[in-house]
């Protein structure tokens, strides 16, 4: 047994890159984006630009209402993750539980190999056009760009790179995310 055995369960995944795994999936839409909301978000950041909050002047400066931050456009894009009459998000009371879904525990397809602990390692967007007030936002596509075995210190398993797309109700691409997770299982030092 040669001691990158482990590298070959991760194949699958290889030769899967360029493919859209969501190609077929349905469309997950965000709420529509409301100003009080917007508000919300700009508050702790106090992102103080009229663009971002005064209708009349975003309409003067040649936009059709309040502009959305590009920086936001990832958060209004990701569906609710608990609504009424859903089980609970957080079944577990200790410190540090997990919820048990969650649209940002990056995506899983089958064909990559089990693994016990993911990290979020890099992210890189391209934007296009802004989203307004009233908009509502979707992320779609899952197109894989890489997967690359490593072990690391933490563990072995692979760096996987996704592509996807945030588009609006109008069908109009707004950005285009990359993110890269590792996927992993611990090893410990005598593992090496």
């Amino acid at each position: 047994m040669s001691p990158d055995d482990w590298k070959d369960a991760w194949r699958p995944m290889l030769q899967a890159t360029g493919r859209d795994f969501a190609v077929d999936s349905p469309e997950v839409w965000g709420e529509p984006i409301e100003a009080g909301a917007l508000l919300r978000y700009l508050e702790p950041l106090e992102f103080d630009c009229t663009l971002h909050s005064d209708a009349r002047q975003a309409r003067r400066l040649g936009h059709a209402g309040i502009v959305v931050p590009m920086t936001a456009l990832a958060s209004f894009a990701l569906p609710l993750m608990w609504r009424p009459g859903d089980p609970p998000l957080f079944p577990a009371a200790e410190r540090n539980a997990a919820p048990v879904r969650s649209p940002v525990q990056g995506i899983l397809f089958g064909l990559e190999p089990a693994t016990t602990h993911f990290l979020a390692v890099g992210s890189d967007a391209d934007y296009f056009q802004p989203a307004l007030v009233g908009d509502r936002l979707c992320r779609r596509g899952a197109r894989l760009l890489s997967c690359t075995p490593r072990q690391t210190r933490i563990g072995r398993g692979a760096f996987i790179e996704w592509e996807t797309e945030i588009i609006n109700q109008r069908r109009e691409r707004l950005a285009l995310l990359r993110t890269t997770f590792y996927r992993y299982n611990r090893t410990h030092e005598g593992d090496r």
